[in-house]
């Protein structure tokens, strides 16, 4: 039990007073046992044997088992706390003046003096030395100050110095130790009339209050970067709610990891455009399309490329222009896409002189009713063949033409012969073929081709020419 005691002893002598609080938490209070010695410190003469039974705990120490005292203290910056302790005690040890037994030997008597009230009040000072030695559990500090004690029916004034431990079980909860050395102003060690200079040791819990944390998440708003949201200790109090590493108030995407590259936004296809920004987000892509891929590399995206592995045109679908008749002319710009020409002729055949040749030999052999332009029965067969001629190239264009002999009067067969030309070209139109490809006219006698003075050479002049027009 001696050397318990004077482990407790030796612990309350590195205990700290109620100083504990800090930066956040400015506020302290603390509460706990305390033992008063008697006064055994200040009956030795000498400062060794002063402190010689310090940790005589069983023979010097008065101790009230329960809660007797109680420190409130506010943190005031740079390590320094300033506050206030009341205690109360019972006082059945009081160690009288040194007495000398024998020439060698001398002891200090203790009378009990009925269990004398005892109460102090102090004001004190303290310093932390925690930042000092880089602690989040330990905390030793040292503390001044004064009070005033009554001691039975004697009060006295003090001045205090002492020194002391805290160990932080939390934050804001730890266990104090305190011994304080108090120097009375009375000279005299009488009961009753003087208080004398004593120690008084404390033992307690302490708890830190005042820190603001609005948000809840353990991170003083003092320190916390996003004091409105939760979040967490690494990123200073911001939340990141995608677990990304990017906090969510600098992450363009919170709600889905990404990557610090594109602020915290994901890249599923790894082709370097983030997926907001990604048209094809699940498949690699070039950033000219939006992150869509393009396969055969025609600037067609290929969800959009009806043929995404053979190059063609926006125009086309991004399939290539066919060439149905293969004459080298594509189908688009082709006037005769399913008859092969040439390119000079837009893709259309051109016609030789052979066929031109036979168009007006079959031309030669129309035949009208006479007088009239309306056709005979026998012409319809080459009208047919005509046709079928002017078909063959469809981007060629012709000339009708109107002839007549001399029968008559000139202005009769002007007239006769601008409705006959009239009358081929509506039969051919009719037909299928294209009226702009088609003039016609009349000149009427003014074109004989041969001699109007016999029968056969006016029927060579009465013709209808079909001519290209080049």
């Amino acid at each position: 039990m001696k050397h318990l005691n004077k482990l407790f002893a030796l612990l309350m002598l590195l205990g700290l007073s109620s100083q504990a609080q800090d930066r956040d938490n400015v506020w302290a209070i603390s509460f706990g046992a305390n033992a008063v010695d008697g006064g055994r410190v200040s009956a030795a003469t000498t400062m060794k044997d002063q402190f010689s039974e310090y940790f005589n705990a069983k023979d010097y120490w008065n101790i009230m088992p329960s809660v007797s005292y109680l420190s409130v203290t506010k943190y005031i910056g740079d390590g320094f706390s300033f506050g206030a302790t009341g205690s109360i005690n019972k006082i059945s040890k009081v160690v009288g003046e040194k007495v000398n037994v024998t020439p060698y030997t001398s002891m200090y008597p203790v009378a009990n003096p009925g269990d004398l009230g005892f109460y102090a009040i102090d004001g004190i000072v303290s310093y932390s030395f925690q930042d000092l030695i880089k602690s989040k559990s330990f905390e030793p500090s040292v503390h001044v100050g004064g009070g005033y004690t009554f001691f039975g029916k004697a009060s006295y004034g003090t001045i205090n110095a002492g020194l002391g431990l805290t160990y932080w079980f939390t934050k804001q909860v730890g266990l104090q130790l305190q011994s304080t050395y108090k120097n009375s102003f009375s000279s005299s060690r009488i009961i009753n009339a003087d208080v004398p200079t004593y120690m008084q040791h404390a033992a307690g819990i302490v708890f830190k209050f005042g820190a603001k944390d609005t948000d809840g998440d353990g991170i003083y708003d003092r320190l916390d970067a996003c004091p409105e949201v939760a979040g967490l200790k690494e990123f200073n109090g911001c939340p990141d709610t995608d677990g990304d590493k990017i906090i969510d108030k600098d992450d363009s995407c919170p709600e889905v990891a990404g990557l610090a590259a594109f602020n915290g936004c994901p890249d599923t296809d790894g082709d370097g455009i983030a997926d907001k920004e990604d048209a094809c987000p699940e498949v690699a892509g070039i950033k000219a399309l939006a992150g869509c891929p393009d396969a055969d590399g025609d600037g067609i995206t290929d969800k959009s490329d009806k043929c995404p592995q053979v190059k063609g045109p926006k125009e086309n679908g991004g399939c290539p222009w066919p060439d149905t008749d293969g004459d080298k002319v594509l189908d688009k710009d082709d006037k005769c896409p399913e008859v092969a020409g040439t390119v000079a002729n837009q893709g259309c055949p051109e016609m030789n002189d052979d066929a031109e040749k036979k168009l007006n030999e079959y031309a030669k052999t129309i035949l009208f009713d006479s007088g009239k332009s309306s056709f005979q029965k026998q012409t319809y067969s080459v009208l047919k063949s005509i046709t079928a001629i002017l078909k063959e190239y469809p981007s060629a264009k012709f000339s009708i033409e109107g002839h007549t002999d001399i029968t008559g009067t000139a202005a009769l067969n002007q007239k006769l012969s601008e409705e006959r030309a009239a009358a081929v070209k509506g039969y051919l139109v009719e037909n299928g073929v294209a009226a702009d490809r088609l003039t016609s006219s009349g000149f009427g006698q003014t074109k004989p081709i041969d001699s109007n003075k016999t029968k056969a050479g006016k029927a060579n002049n009465r013709r209808v020419e079909v001519k290209l027009v080049k």
